[in-house]
């Protein structure tokens, strides 16, 4: 089972990665440079606001259905292949580096039309003046259906970010479209006006007693790469829906056999069910926050009283985000009309 990590001793990658695994299973997996972009002959006769219903349909279902979804092909992940990374300069990409790829994966890597064409997307869906952060876009592959997207610090400089997409996951644009937003929202949530990055742990990514010490100096919420700050959309929701149940995840997330996690994890979502919009969302707070932004962008507002439902109009209390999401649904509109 794919899950993101999220342990007080962590890794460089954990430190600085957040992902989305592909959650689709072989009808719907991706063709790499075969993808196509919308609209699709099934989507021409289908209304904007259909369109919105089945993407989050389809997301929720994947994450709700089987394991199947967070693994590689074969029940086992795939270690990711980096194929090109580009800098970023607002829309535009620059001229990109290209990492050592075997050479089987010769044709994904140099198909820099299949590169653009999704970089292209992102950016038609995402306002310019909402990603100052992004410095980097990476294309690579860990095999299909596990990894489909993630975000993760640059190298250089802890405040700007790389986003990351597998070119064997991206055909369906229904699961795309979910999971760049998705992605979008870690962007936001972590940007440095919300939550300035630790230039400690950034520098000593496998420090672990670094790492204890910039947690037990937070007063707010630590999502990892900082300490949030008090008014942070993050620290927000963790404050509201998080504070109860924290001590009880963390011990789980803290057990280092995998079995035993994925067990105790599952029971843990099944025991707060009505807490979560998706499995996923019960992975960690910032996996949380993004998962509800995607159902906010696509969804109505809901009326219910389930805490799944109040983390969704938790949202529409900041205003810029609730015309944000009236410009990401009309570009999602515009994008798959026929």
């Amino acid at each position: 089972m794919f899950r993101q990590r999220w342990k007080l001793a962590l890794s460089a990658l954990l430190f600085s990665t957040l992902a989305c695994a592909a959650l689709f299973g072989d009808e719907t997996a991706g063709k790499g440079a075969g993808m196509v972009m919308p609209p699709t002959p099934t989507l021409a006769a289908v209304s904007c606001p259909l369109i919105t219903e089945e993407i989050v349909r389809l997301n929720a279902g994947a994450a709700e259905s089987s394991d199947e979804g967070f693994e590689a092909e074969g029940g086992e992940e795939e270690e990711a292949v980096y194929l090109a990374t580009y800098p970023v300069s607002g829309d535009e990409l620059g001229e990109p580096y290209f990492d050592s790829a075997p050479a089987e994966l010769e044709d994904e890597q140099k198909d820099d039309a299949a590169h653009r064409r999704i970089w292209g997307y992102f950016t038609s869906l995402i306002p310019l003046e909402y990603r100052p952060t992004i410095a980097e876009y990476s294309i690579m592959t860990d095999g299909r259906e596990n990894l489909l997207a993630a975000v993760a610090q640059t190298a250089d400089d802890p405040n700007l970010w790389r986003l990351e997409v597998d070119i064997a996951d991206t055909s369906d644009y229904y699961y795309l479209t979910f999971t760049l937003a998705h992605e979008f929202a870690h962007l936001f949530t972590l940007a440095p006006d919300q939550m300035p990055p630790s230039l400690a742990i950034f520098n000593n990514p496998e420090d672990n007693d670094i790492y204890l010490r910039e947690v037990s100096a937070c007063p707010t919420f630590f999502p990892g790469e900082g300490c949030s700050t008090p008014d942070s959309y993050i620290n927000q929701f963790y404050e509201r829906f998080w504070t109860d149940i924290y001590e009880e995840w963390n011990e789980i997330n803290l057990i280092e056999d995998e079995d035993e996690y994925s067990g105790a994890l599952d029971d843990f979502y099944y025991q707060y069910e009505d807490r979560f919009l998706t499995d996923y969302s019960a992975t960690h707070p910032a996996e949380d926050i993004a998962e509800a932004f995607g159902f906010f962008i696509f969804t109505g507002q809901p009326d219910g009283d389930t805490v799944a439902e109040q983390k969704i109009r938790f949202f529409y209390e900041y205003p810029e985000l609730t015309a944000l999401r009236e410009t990401m649904r009309r570009n999602v509109c515009l994008n798959f009309q026929p």
